[in-house]
């Protein structure tokens, strides 16, 4: 571990003091620092990259902001395998392993070899449109197909493994990880599955056939989704963040990615310790 990649928040005017301390400790213990060229700005050094190159520099990246920061770095980092140390600069994330103040300590014991890795798996997906391949994305929380404010319940063909699943009337369809299942897909009545886990969960929104029920599959399995509908305001979203407009008879084909993403596993606390503190269970 001789050069961290750090991406932080840009728009936090907490970065700034942040992420120049960071440096000032990493270059202190010895380690190359190098920044996307966002988190460069902040702090006015030199040695940025472009933020799709940046795994292509270090042999860890520290991202510095919240789940949203993270899933945004996670699609950059992709299957490089370069590990991820997700500093929280709030309240807990469900991805973020530590918290500013734990962060220092953290690095210390990575810096020792006192750590563990975490793998999730990721996706991919794929749209095809007329028997060509318009888009791809790398994928570490959910594929989502919903419809525009303003358009009507959309009709989905859905495929798993090449065995039909169903075609249904819904608002949209969600394809997720088990990383992703905490997220829009929670809020959707679907399950919570262990993020390690390999699997992939199918989430319908708002079904009109009520007996349709979140369907957990097997990761080897290929879920394909046909638009059938002729609505024009229907969107495909990634992770949130990243947005494509979809057609009729447009084909979104979503399968594991060949290589999981890397995290290091917070020494602080467990995977229940996050739900129960983000979900407030056993609270009154």
């Amino acid at each position: 571990m001789k050069c961290a990649g750090i991406i932080a928040k840009h728009t936090d005017p907490r970065a700034e003091s942040i992420v120049s301390d960071l440096c000032r400790w990493l270059e202190d213990h010895g380690k190359g620092v190098v920044l996307d060229r966002e988190t460069s700005a902040l702090v006015g050094r030199p040695d940025s990259v472009v933020r799709s190159k940046i795994p292509d520099h270090c042999d860890f990246l520290i991202v510095i902001g919240g789940d949203g920061t993270l899933l945004s770095a996670a699609r950059v980092v992709g299957t490089t395998g370069r590990p991820i140390l997700g500093v929280n600069m709030g309240s807990l994330g469900f991805m973020t392993a530590v918290t500013l103040d734990e962060l220092y300590p953290a690095l210390e014991r990575i810096f020792r070899f006192d750590f563990d890795y975490e793998e999730r798996m990721m996706l991919v997906a794929h749209v095809h449109r007329l028997g060509e391949r318009v888009a791809n994305y790398t994928v570490l929380n959910d594929v989502v197909i919903n419809k525009g404010a303003l358009a009507k319940i959309i009709d989905i063909k859905v495929t798993v493994g090449g065995m039909y699943l169903s075609t249904f009337k819904a608002d949209g369809l969600i394809i997720c990880t088990p990383t992703g299942s905490t997220g829009y897909s929670l809020a959707a009545q679907g399950p919570i599955i262990y993020p390690t886990m390999s699997t992939i969960l199918i989430t319908p929104i708002c079904p009109h056939t009520l007996t349709f029920r979140p369907l957990v599959v097997p990761d080897g399995l290929v879920v394909c989704s046909e638009l059938c509908s002729k609505e024009t305001d229907v969107f495909l979203t990634i992770d949130g963040q990243v947005g494509f407009g979809l057609r009729q008879g447009d084909v979104i084909e979503v399968k594991r990615a060949d290589a999981p993403l890397r995290f290091f596993r917070s020494p602080f606390r467990d995977y229940f310790t996050v739900l129960r503190t983000k979900l407030k269970w056993g609270e009154r």
